[in-house]
Parts: C-alpha cells; structure tokens; sequence
C-alpha cells in the first residue's frame, strides 16, 4: 500500500503561540485543527506541516522544506518579524534556517 501524504512535525509547549509565529512563517492561518494541541497547514495536496502542543518534548523537531527564491522568502520573513540570519551556502545549495520560539529548527533549501 503506497504512503500518498506526509505532514511534518513540530513539537511545541504553547499551541497558540506557535500558531502565531507559524502563521507568519506561511503567511496565512493553520488549514485544519484536527483536535486539541494540533494545528496543520496544508502547504501542497500531499505534503504539509503539523505543529502539536507536548510540553515534554517541544524544541526538538526540525523541518525541512524546499524553498525556490530564498531571498524572497527571507524577504517575507521581515515583513512577518520573523528573526533569521539570511540564506546562506551550504554544500551544494544555499540554506536559510531559523528557530520557532521554542527552538524547533526550521531549514528552508534552495
């Protein structure tokens, strides 16, 4: 049976404060609300980020997502005041990380 959707994960302390900061990261509310302590955004039709409220375990999760213009989306960070250091070369691409306000590393690729 073949896997069709994949949400990546962020495990995080306080769900509305992540839902805050994660709005500005994607520009626009969570899609879904599934249940209590998680909030989705649905960024293609089968693939997408969850954010879970578990205290416990929040700060630990990194998420990857491949991003086309870097510049324009440090450039819409900004706007959100979302603190990044800039896109910067890595290996074989440029990255651009960045922190959710408990600590959850967030890496766009380009």
């Amino acid at each position: 049976m073949p896997i069709e959707r994949m949400l990546a994960q962020a495990t995080v302390t306080d769900l509305e404060v992540a839902v805050s900061w994660y709005t500005g990261l994607f520009g626009r509310q969570p899609d879904a609300r599934p249940m209590d302590g998680l909030a989705e955004w649905h960024l293609a039709a089968t693939f997408g980020v969850q954010v879970w409220a578990e205290p416990g375990r929040a700060g630990h999760s990194t998420v990857v997502l491949d991003e086309a213009d870097l510049d324009g989306r440090a450039a819409e960070l900004d706007r959100a005041g979302i603190e990044h250091p800039g896109p910067e070369h890595a290996t074989s691409s440029r990255i651009l990380r960045l922190a959710d306000p408990d600590g959850n590393r967030i890496v766009f690729t380009g």
